[in-house]
C-alpha cells in the first residue's frame, strides 16, 4: 500500500511539474545596450519589426561590411522570420569576432520573449 501511494505521489508530482513547465515564460528585458538586429529583407522589416531594431539583411551583399561597423564586444539580439536566417547571421558574425549573440528566433518569438512591441513602417 505504501508503494502504491508513493507511486501515485511521484506520478502527480511529475504531472504537475510538467504542466508548470508548459506555461509561457515571462518576457525578459534585454540588457541595457543590447542591439536588436532584424536580419530579414527590407520589405519584411517594413511589414513588422521589433521597435528599435536595426535592419541588416543577412542575404544582402554588404552584410559583412555593415556588421563590421558594429562593436564586436557589444551585445546583440538577432531575429528573423523563423530563426533560420538569424542562426546564419550569428554564424557569420561569430566568424567576424562577435561573441555576445542571442538568436531570438522569429519576430513573434522575439517579441514574446523580450516584451518589445512589433511595429510597422508607415
Amino acid at each position: 500500500m505504501r508503494r502504491i501511494l508513493l507511486s501515485i505521489a511521484l506520478a502527480l508530482g511529475l504531472a504537475l511539474g510538467a504542466s508548470a513547465c508548459a506555461s509561457p515564460a515571462e518576457p525578459r528585458a534585454l540588457d541595457a545596450g543590447t542591439v536588436v538586429i532584424d536580419v530579414r529583407t527590407p520589405a519584411e522589416f517594413a511589414s513588422g519589426h521589433l521597435e528599435g531594431a536595426v535592419n541588416l539583411d543577412v542575404q544582402s551583399a554588404d552584410f559583412e561590411a555593415r556588421v563590421a561597423e558594429l562593436d564586436p564586444a557589444g551585445s546583440y539580439f538577432v531575429y528573423c522570420r523563423s530563426g533560420n536566417r538569424s542562426g546564419q547571421a550569428i554564424d557569420r558574425m561569430r566568424a567576424l569576432g562577435f561573441t555576445d549573440l542571442t538568436n531570438g528566433g522569429s519576430v513573434e518569438a522575439a517579441s514574446s520573449s523580450t516584451g518589445i512591441a512589433v511595429i510597422t513602417l508607415p
